[in-house]
This record gives structure tokens, C-alpha cells and sequence, in this order.
């Protein structure tokens, strides 16, 4: 195969609406867009939540309390039964291995080790947060949990 053989599947590129192309077209004059008002003009229509100069919807709710979500750290999950899986006895887990093994998506966001299934070889993991439980499962089997420390960036 080669460059010139590709082509696009039949039906998935459609010719764009012709639009203002005479009476016969069945898009002309008005071009689809109707007789006057603020929507048929060139860069017209609302903004998203407009409500015709009412006050919106979410301007007349009340809003109190706290929500958390923005200062909550989000961490990326990874079980000590995955590690388990992945890893060989006594072999140092740290982040880059998990971005390696594919058990983690990216460095940027801190990784928090939790306990679900079993761990029947020692392990050496560094990793920035340990569920207590995840903890207990690794240091029983012989292994050892380390806390990396993580730096949030801005």
C-alpha cells in the first residue's frame, strides 16, 4: 500500500451545505436562515445561558457552603494485586516503572497504592501515598512501602 492507494471510506466525507445559491437550491436568499431578528444576522444569536436578559438560571440559584474539588488531589489508582502481576520478587517499584508498565497514565499526578488482592512476593515500592491496608499487605509479604514525596505544580 502506498500513499496514493488511501482514500477515505465511501460516505464518511459529505460535500459541505451550499448555502445563498439561488431560489432553485432550496438554500437561497435567506440562506436557512429565516426573515430577520437577531439570529439570521452575520455573527448573531446568544451566548450559552442567555435567557433573553432574565436573570439565569445559575445567577438565581442560591450558592453556599464548601466544595473541596478544588483543592482535592486527585490521585492515579494503582492495586498491589497489578503489582503483583507486573513486578518480580524484590524489584524497586517506582513511578517510572509504573509509567513503563503502563499502570499509570502520566507523572504529573500523584500515585496512591491501594490494597486490593493479594501479595505473595516482597516488593520495594516508592510511590507518594499508601492506603494502611496496602501498607500491611506489602511489609507482611516482606517487602517495603516507601512515601515519595510529591511536588504539585501550578
Amino acid at each position: 500500500m502506498n500513499l496514493h492507494d488511501l482514500y477515505p471510506v465511501p460516505g464518511s466525507k459529505r460535500k459541505p451545505k451550499r448555502l445563498g445559491q439561488g431560489i432553485g437550491s432550496g438554500t437561497g436568499k435567506t440562506a436557512g436562515k429565516g426573515h430577520k431578528g437577531q439570529k439570521s444576522r452575520s455573527g448573531g444569536g446568544v451566548r450559552p445561558g442567555f435567557e433573553g436578559g432574565q436573570m439565569p438560571l445559575v445567577r438565581r440559584i442560591p450558592k453556599r457552603g464548601f466544595n473541596n474539588a478544588r483543592f482535592a488531589v486527585n490521585y492515579q489508582i494503582v492495586n498491589v494485586e497489578s503489582l503483583c502481576e507486573k513486578f518480580e520478587s524484590n524489584q524497586e517499584v517506582t513511578i517510572k516503572e509504573l509509567l513503563s508498565s503502563r499502570l499509570i497514565r502520566n507523572t504529573n499526578l500523584p500515585v496512591k497504592i491501594l490494597a486490593r488482592g493479594e501479595v505473595d512476593k516482597p516488593l520495594i515500592i516508592k510511590a507518594n501515598a499508601f492506603s494502611e491496608s496496602a501498607k500491611n499487605k506489602i511489609e507482611s509479604a516482606g517487602g517495603k512501602a516507601e512515601v515519595v514525596s510529591y511536588v504539585q505544580l501550578p
